[in-house]
C-alpha cells in the first residue's frame, strides 16, 4: 500500500513561492512599522517640547535672547537634553548628512548649516545649536530674537521663537525629511534648497501649523494691506496666521493648485476649484513623499493611524471663512463656507509656494 506524500521538487517549489512572497511582504511590513515608529516618536517629542515652551512662557524665560545658545539652556531647565553642541560642532549631534526636499538631496550639515538663515529665516541672524534630547532625539535649533512671550496666553507655542529640525531615529539612516527626520514649520527650507515638495510644477514649502492672530493684529494688516487680508472679524484667525506665516496671500496655493495636489494623490477625477461637493470612493497614493511630511505635522490630532490633513488657501471667502481643501485616504471636499472654512480652526495647515 502506498502512501501520498509531497515530492522533493513540490516542497522545492512551496518553499520558493513562500520565499518570494516573503521578500514583497516584509519589506513593506518593516517599512511600515518604522513609520509608525518615528510617527510616534515626533508626536511625544513635539508634545514635551510644546509643554515645556508653555512653562517658559508662563515663567517669562521664552523670549528676550540674543543667539540660540542662550534659548537652548534656559530650554534645558524644561525638557531633559543630554548635550548641547557649539555651532562648529553640530555633528556630535546630529548626523553629518541628511536628505530634504522633493528630490531628497543630500544635505552636509557641517558645510550647508551655520545660521538661521541656512533654515530660510533670513532675518533672525542667529546661530544653529545642536542638541541631543533624553529620549534619543538629536536636533539642529535656531531661535527668533524677535519671538513674543504672553504669559496670560495659553495659545504660544514651541514654534513661535525656533526653526528645529530633529532625527527621531538619531544617527541611524535614512536620516530622510518625512521618514525619521522632522521639522516645525520656521523651517522654510534647508541649506538653500526651498522645495519641500513639488505638485505640477509648483515647489511648495515646509508645512506648519500657523500661529492665529490676533483681531488687533488681523486688522493692523488690513490696514497695512501688504498681506493680502481683506476683512477680520474674530480673535484667534488661523487663516489669518497662515498667510502671515507665507508673507501674503500671493505666497500661498489657490483653490486650483489644491485641485491639481488632489489630482496628484488620487488621480484625475476632475476636482474642482469651486464647490465640488465631497469625492468618495478615491485612493490616495500614499508613496507620495509629502504625504508622510503633511501626516508627520499632524502628530496625533486626528487620532487615528490614517489621518487626515487640510491645506489652507490664499483666498478669503469671508471674514468668517476662506477656501481650504480637507484630504483623507478615500475623500477629499474643497471647504470655504460655514464650518469647513471657519478661519477659527487651528488644525489646517499652512503650505507656502516657494518662489
Amino acid at each position: 500500500m502506498f502512501k501520498k506524500a509531497f515530492t522533493l521538487a513540490e516542497v522545492l517549489i512551496t518553499l520558493a513561492v513562500i520565499g518570494i512572497v516573503a521578500a514583497l511582504t516584509i519589506p513593506k511590513f518593516i517599512q511600515n512599522n518604522n513609520q509608525k515608529a518615528w510617527d510616534t516618536a515626533a508626536d511625544v517629542f513635539n508634545k514635551r517640547l510644546e509643554v515645556a515652551a508653555r512653562v517658559m512662557n508662563t515663567q517669562e524665560t521664552l523670549a528676550g535672547y540674543s543667539n540660540t545658545k542662550d534659548f537652548v539652556t534656559e530650554l534645558k531647565k524644561h525638557i531633559k537634553i543630554t548635550r548641547i553642541c557649539d555651532n562648529d560642532e553640530l555633528t556630535k549631534c546630529f548626523p553629518e548628512k541628511v536628505f530634504w526636499g522633493a528630490e531628497q538631496e543630500e544635505i552636509d550639515v557641517d558645510k550647508d548649516i551655520k545660521s538661521a538663515k541656512n533654515m530660510g529665516q533670513d532675518d533672525w541672524g542667529t546661530e544653529v545649536i545642536g542638541a541631543q534630547f533624553a529620549n534619543g532625539i538629536d536636533a539642529l535649533i535656531a531661535y527668533d530674537p524677535n519671538c513674543t512671550q504672553d504669559p496670560y496666553n495659553n495659545q504660544i507655542q514651541a514654534s513661535n521663537c525656533m526653526a528645529i529640525l530633529y532625527d527621531v531615529s538619531a544617527k541611524k539612516n535614512p536620516n530622510s525629511y518625512g521618514k525619521d527626520l522632522r521639522a516645525n514649520g520656521n523651517v522654510l527650507s534647508l541649506g538653500g534648497i526651498e522645495c519641500v515638495f513639488e505638485v505640477n510644477g509648483t515647489c511648495y514649502t515646509n508645512p506648519t501649523l500657523p500661529t492665529p492672530m490676533t483681531l488687533a493684529e488681523c486688522e493692523q494688516a488690513v490696514a497695512e494691506g501688504t498681506l493680502g487680508i481683506k476683512t477680520c472679524e474674530y480673535d484667534n484667525d488661523y487663516w489669518a496666521g497662515a498667510v502671515k506665516h507665507c508673507g501674503g496671500v500671493q505666497n500661498m496655493p489657490t483653490p486650483t493648485q489644491l485641485a491639481e495636489i488632489a489630482t496628484d494623490l488620487y488621480g484625475d477625477h476632475g476636482f474642482s476649484s469651486t464647490n465640488d461637493g465631497t469625492t468618495y470612493g478615491l485612493t490616495m497614493d500614499k508613496t507620495k513623499p509629502y504625504v508622510s511630511i503633511l501626516n508627520a505635522i499632524y502628530g496625533d490630532m486626528a487620532g487615528i493611524s490614517d489621518r487626515t490633513f487640510s491645506i489652507w488657501s490664499g483666498q478669503e471667502y469671508s471674514r468668517y471663512s476662506a477656501y481650504n481643501r480637507f484630504f483623507n485616504s478615500t475623500s477629499t471636499y474643497l471647504g470655504y463656507n460655514g464650518g469647513s472654512g471657519y478661519r477659527g480652526l487651528s488644525d489646517r495647515l499652512a503650505v507656502c509656494i516657494s518662489h
